[in-house]
C-alpha cells in the first residue's frame, strides 16, 4: 500500500537532496585550475606555481583547521600535520580537542535552538504571561517563540523522514517488480508503472540513474543517507532529552574555562575536517591523490565541531588555542542560527586579530541572503565594532555561466565577502581515502589555502593585508548569475552575492603581494 505520509512537501525536498548530492563531471583538481587555460573557473593556482613561485622558497604557515577532526595519519596529510615542538603535559602533539575527555569523544551534539530551548524550559515551565515575573518577560517571550520554531523544524524533519521513507518503499517496490538482482536505467525505463506515484518515482529516479551504475547505489547514495540525516535530526540535534556534554565534563557555564578536552584530533568522525585540511595543504608532488592550494603549511588539527552544532564555549578556546600555537591563518568551515555566548567568540576573534591571525570563515549552504539573517559566529561584535581580520567566503561551481553561483551558497553583498570553488570538489577522507564533496565548506579552505600561499611566499605582510590582497585581486564576475528561492528563481548581478564581486585567484594574488612587498620596501 502507498505511504500516505509521501506528499508534495516531502517529494520536493527529496528532489532538492538529490540536487544538493548529485555527482557531477568536471576536471581533476578543478579548484586550483585557469579559467583561460583549462575552461573551468579554478583560481589558478598551478598557473601561480609555474609562472611565479618555481624558483622560490617559502617559509613554513601554520594552519589551524577547527573542524570535526583530522585523520593525522593519511597518505596526503601524514606529512603536513603540525607536530608540536613544545608538547606539555597535556601532551598536544597535532593540536587538541575541546569536545572530548577521558571518558570519550563526542559525536553528536544538538542544535543551538534545542540548547536553548532546553536551558530556558527549566526556568519558565509551568508559567504563562499572566505569572512569569515582569523582569523576565522578554526573556519568557523568547523562550515561546524558539519553542515554537523547535516544534516547527521538528514537525519538518519528521514529514522529510517519513516522505523520504515512502519514496524509498516504492522504489524498493519498483525494483523488486522489475525482476532483476540488480536492475539499472534500461530496467527502470521499460517499467510500466501501475499508479501515479509509481509514475513520479520513476521519473525522478531515471532523471538521477544517468551518475549511478543501477537502482541500488543510487538508494544507498541518496535516499539511505538522507533517511540518517533526519533520523539524526529527530534523535539528536532537535531532541531536547539528549544531551552529551557531560563526555566533556567541564563547567559549560563558565565561558573562560579553557582546561578541558584530550589530545584526540581525529574523533570518532573526521570525514569533514580531513576534507577541508586537504583542499588547504594535501602534499603537491608525492604522485598521490591531490594537490592542495599550499606547498609549505603544517596543519594544526582543533577539534569543537561535532555533528549538530558547535558550541561558542568550544570554538572561543579553539581560536585561542590555535593562535597560541602560533597559527597565521584558520579555517572555520561550520555556522549556526543562533549563538548562546558570542562574546566569548568575539573576545577570542579579537585575541586573534591582536596576533595578527586571519580567520576565513564558510557563509553556509542554506541559499540565504546574509544581509537580513544572522549567522553565527560573524564578525560583527556585540558592542557595534566589526572583526577586519576576518573573510567570509561563498561557494562558486567551475561553469563561467548563470550557474556560477552554487545553488546551495549563501550570499550577501554586504555579509560575504568573496566567492571560491565549493562544488564538488576532490579532497582527502579518512583512510588514505579520497573523496568529492559540495559546500561553503570546502570553499573555505580553498581561501584559507591561498592565504597561507600568500603569508609563505611574503611572511612580512599582515593579516589584513592579505585579506586585501585576496579581496581586491579576486576576477570580478561581469554577468548574471542566478539565484533560486523555491521553484523561483531570478537573475542578479554578480557583484550583489558578495562585496568584492568576484572569484578568489592565486594568480592574481600573488603579483599583488609582490607589488605590496616593493612598496613597504620603499
Amino acid at each position: 500500500m502507498m505511504n500516505k505520509r509521501l506528499n508534495k512537501y516531502s517529494l520536493l525536498f527529496f528532489l532538492f537532496l538529490v540536487s544538493f548530492f548529485r555527482v557531477q563531471a568536471q576536471k581533476a583538481n578543478w579548484q586550483n585550475l585557469d579559467l583561460g587555460a583549462d575552461s573551468v573557473f579554478g583560481i589558478s593556482t598551478e598557473k601561480a606555481y609555474d609562472e611565479l613561485l618555481k624558483d622560490k622558497k617559502p617559509h613554513t604557515v601554520l594552519v589551524a583547521v577547527i573542524d570535526g577532526g583530522v585523520d593525522t595519519a593519511h597518505e596526503d596529510l601524514e606529512a603536513v600535520i603540525w607536530n608540536n615542538p613544545k608538547r606539555n603535559k597535556i601532551n598536544d602533539t597535532h593540536g587538541w580537542n575541546f569536545i572530548g575527555s577521558a571518558k570519550g569523544n563526542v559525536l553528536t551534539d544538538n542544535a543551538e535552538l534545542t540548547r536553548l530551548v532546553r536551558e530556558q524550559t527549566t526556568k519558565f515551565a509551568g508559567l504563562d504571561s499572566l505569572t512569569v515575573p515582569p523582569q523576565d518577560k522578554p526573556a519568557f517571550q523568547l523562550w515561546l517563540k524558539e519553542r515554537r520554531e523547535l516544534k516547527e523544524k521538528i514537525a519538518e524533519a519528521k514529514r522529510n523522514f517519513y516522505g523520504m521513507q515512502g519514496f524509498k518503499n516504492i522504489l524498493d517496490t519498483i525494483i523488486l517488480r522489475t525482476g532483476r538482482d540488480h536492475p539499472g536505467l534500461d530496467d527502470l525505463l521499460a517499467y510500466q508503472p501501475r499508479n501515479e506515484m509509481e509514475k513520479t518515482v520513476k521519473n525522478v529516479v531515471t532523471a538521477e540513474l544517468k551518475q549511478y551504475p543501477d537502482l541500488a547505489a543510487f538508494e544507498k547514495t541518496q535516499l539511505e543517507e538522507g533517511l540518517k540525516h533526519e533520523r539524526e535530526l529527530l534523535d539528536y540535534s532537535l531532541n531536547v532529552g539528549f544531551d552529551p556534554r557531560p563526555i566533556v565534563g567541564d563547567n559549560y557555564a563558565d565561558s573562560r574555562q579553557r582546561n578541558y578536552g584530550n589530545n584526540d584530533v581525529t574523533g570518532p568522525d573526521a570525514h569533514h575536517g580531513t576534507h577541508v585540511a586537504g583542499i588547504i595543504a594535501a602534499v603537491r608532488d608525492n604522485n598521490r591523490g591531490i594537490k592542495g592550494v599550499a606547498n609549505a603549511v603544517r596543519i594544526i588539527s582543533v577539534r569543537a565541531v561535532p555533528n549538530g552544532d558547535e558550541r561558542d564555549k568550544d570554538v572561543a578556546n579553539a581560536i585561542r588555542y590555535a593562535t597560541d600555537r602560533g597559527a597565521k591563518v584558520i579555517n572555520m568551515s561550520f555556522g549556526k542560527d543562533y549563538s548562546y555566548d558570542k562574546q566569548a567568540v568575539d573576545e577570542a576573534v579579537k585575541y586573534a586579530a591582536r596576533h595578527d591571525v586571519l580567520l576565513v570563515h564558510a557563509a553556509g549552504n542554506e541559499n540565504r541572503n546574509l544581509d537580513s539573517l544572522q549567522n553565527y559566529p560573524n564578525r560583527h561584535y556585540e558592542d557595534g565594532e566589526t572583526a577586519q581580520n576576518w573573510i567570509e567566503v561563498g561557494a562558486s561551481g567551475w561553469k563561467n555561466d548563470t550557474t556560477l553561483k552554487a545553488s546551495f551558497s549563501n550570499y550577501g553583498k554586504t555579509a560575504v565577502d568573496v566567492f571560491a570553488p565549493g562544488v564538488q570538489i576532490n579532497s582527502t577522507i579518512p583512510g588514505s581515502k579520497y573523496a568529492k564533496f559540495d559546500g561553503t565548506s570546502m570553499a573555505a579552505p580553498v581561501v584559507a589555502g591561498l592565504a597561507a600561499l600568500i603569508r609563505e611566499y611574503y611572511p612580512e605582510l599582515s593579516a589584513l593585508e592579505v585579506k586585501g590582497i585576496i579581496l581586491r585581486s579576486a576576477v570580478k564576475v561581469d554577468h548574471m548569475v542566478k539565484v533560486s528561492t523555491g521553484k523561483d528563481s531570478r537573475m542578479v548581478p554578480f557583484t550583489e552575492l558578495c562585496n568584492s564581486g568576484g572569484i578568489v585567484n592565486a594568480y592574481r594574488a600573488l603579483l599583488l603581494a609582490a607589488n605590496y612587498k616593493l612598496n613597504k620596501q620603499r
